[in-house]
């Protein structure tokens, strides 16, 4: 009886294993899904797996570099490659606002590419992430900064404290003006926040333009092996500005890194996709 029960359990598996072969190779929207849950259980792991080493330096940045080595790796799993270009554009002896565009939650393995490549990178988050533990302990311990949108005030305090670490610890403060994600060719007006910490600091602003994510599109569920164009942009400075200089600043860093966007897009359709 129990080697009819163990010949069952390995037909019914082996019949389960090539019945999702069969979807993930058939089916665009099975795929999708598929490869979501892949991306978010891989990337919840990579996250948290090196919780034990993260411990032994808390709030450092360095901690980031374990779970970006990670993301990298999903990358891999998924099939995105990554390009990066303009790393002589990155700012150097001084902290800065890192302003990157908002398409997916994907973005987080745009995170993973740029953590090696510029030093003392974090990111501002909202507070409740820090209560989803393991990842909120994972992130706190990675430097994140974590902000209560719902309580002035308390944001305020958040920010003057981010303004002192991109001065004196010279932390790059990575952040998406945009605000929601958005993956069409057009960038979405920017919002304040970043620019009023880059002001309040005095420090410059490194626009990261990430090209269009051709092989994902939501409202076809598909979600198909890519590729995609990671741009560092000259700083644009904020030294003696004032809130009065907001409008134009937000202008200023719109417009060049959507030019940006629309060119590095283009190029990226016209090697790696078809046209059509």
């Amino acid at each position: 009886m129990l080697l009819i029960n163990e010949y069952k359990f390995e037909i019914t598996s082996t019949v389960a294993i090539m019945f999702i072969i069969i979807m993930y190779t058939s089916s665009h929207a099975f795929r999708y899904f598929a490869k979501y849950t892949i991306f978010t259980v891989l990337s919840y792991i990579s996250a948290t797996v090196f919780l034990p080493l993260m411990l032994w330096k808390p709030r450092d940045y360095k901690n980031g570099l374990l779970p970006a080595w990670g993301g990298r790796q999903v990358s891999k799993v998924l099939g995105i490659t990554w390009e990066m270009k303009g790393k002589e554009n990155i700012v150097q002896n001084s902290g800065c606002v890192v302003l990157i565009n908002h398409q997916s939650c994907l973005d987080l393995l745009v995170l993973s590419e740029i953590y090696p490549v510029m030093e003392k990178c974090t990111v501002i988050s909202k507070k409740e992430i820090f209560y989803f533990w393991p990842f909120g302990l994972a992130s706190w311990l990675w430097g994140t900064i974590f902000i209560d949108r719902l309580n002035a005030e308390s944001a305020q305090r958040t920010l003057n404290k981010t303004g002192d670490a991109i001065r004196h610890k010279q932390a790059k403060i990575c952040m998406f003006p945009e605000g929601t994600r958005h993956g069409g060719p057009e960038l979405l007006n920017f919002k304040k926040g970043a620019f009023h910490v880059a002001i309040s600091a005095q420090c410059p602003i490194q626009p990261v333009v990430v090209s269009q994510y051709f092989f994902l599109d939501h409202g076809k569920r598909t979600f198909d092996p890519g590729h995609a164009v990671i741009t560092i942009l000259p700083p644009i400075p904020t030294e003696g500005m004032t809130k009065e200089d907001l409008p134009g600043l937000i202008e200023k860093s719109r417009t060049a890194m959507q030019e940006m966007y629309t060119k590095s897009s283009a190029e990226v359709k016209t090697k790696h996709y078809s046209v059509s």
